[in-house]
């Protein structure tokens, strides 16, 4: 039922965005200039209406569920390939999709309680509108990641690897990435069980997965902030043409992982590290599905 797993997110005034001294720091604290960090501000407050969203991100036996009863297919599905990191590139992979995240011969054997992958954005919205849901708004989802008032991270301000599924600890550039990279095993995605993390990692309302495992599909198309923001370019090029993704994923360094992170992404991309959650009005409660729809 919609309200099993799901969190009840209060309505506030909630400043969105990231503190112009915070993108200060970042620059001092990795190789990125600033500007790639400049549309995550100004920070400016938004009021909130009260909403729902779910606890962890939607899963595989989940996402099983959804195919089983409406036989969808995703667009990776469609069009035979699915994007798939090799040794230095991103490769399209035949038959790569949710069911076969690596390529042909890979399954979701063990798999089955972490978050779905291979999904683009009108896949995500596909299942959510199955399940009598919608995809959370950016400010809806920046809300939930850190709470009435900003901080870095959905557990604080410190980084603390053994609380999120990301890059290895002192990765700062893609140089490290690189070197990180090299050491693992690229036969399946690193996702981790959604709540694996809880409750060290959890945000404050206790939703899981706010940060890593993997990035997630927000309902907005990209816009900045401010219109005179001192940005790089690329991000005025997608505006108004691309979705937005959130909170990173296992691929990603501690940088792309904050709360305020935003991923400019085109809505027809997907791959193996970008996965959603859904997001309900709260009225929405006195009109359920039949169906349940929250196994994790």
């Amino acid at each position: 039922m919609i309200k099993e797993n799901m969190v009840a997110i209060p309505a506030c005034q909630v400043p969105i965005g990231s503190p112009s001294a915070h993108l200060n720091q970042l620059e001092r604290a990795q190789s990125y200039p600033r500007s790639w960090f400049a549309d995550e501000t100004p920070r400016h407050l938004v009021s909130m209406e009260p909403f729902l969203l779910d606890r962890h991100p939607v899963t595989n036996a989940a996402f099983s569920l959804f195919v089983q009863a409406s036989g969808y297919q995703t667009e990776a599905e469609q069009r035979g390939f699915g994007l798939v990191y090799g040794e230095r590139f991103w490769e399209e992979r035949p038959v790569a999709c949710w069911s076969s995240p690596a390529g042909a011969g890979s399954d979701l054997d063990g798999y089955e309680h972490h978050p779905v992958v291979h999904v683009a954005r009108a896949d995500a919205e596909a299942y959510c509108e199955w399940a009598g849901k919608r995809l959370p708004t950016e400010a809806e989802w920046e809300y939930a990641a850190h709470g009435s008032r900003w901080q870095q991270w959905p557990w604080g301000a410190a980084f603390d690897h053994s609380l999120v599924n990301c890059v290895g600890d002192g990765a700062n550039d893609l140089n490290d990435w690189h070197t990180w990279w090299a050491e693992q095993n690229h036969h399946r995605p690193k996702t981790t069980p959604v709540g694996a993390f809880s409750p060290g990692g959890d945000s404050p309302f206790g939703v899981t997965d706010m940060a890593g495992n993997v990035a997630e599909w927000v309902a907005d198309t990209y816009t900045l902030y401010d219109a005179k923001v001192q940005c790089d370019p690329i991000f005025r090029m997608a505006q108004g043409r691309y979705g937005v993704l959130r909170g990173g994923g296992w691929m990603n360094l501690r940088w792309q992982v904050r709360t305020s992170e935003r991923i400019a992404c085109d809505p027809a991309y997907s791959t193996w590290a970008i996965g959603f959650r859904c997001a309900a009005d709260i009225d929405v409660l006195n009109d359920q599905p039949d169906h349940n729809d929250d196994q994790t």
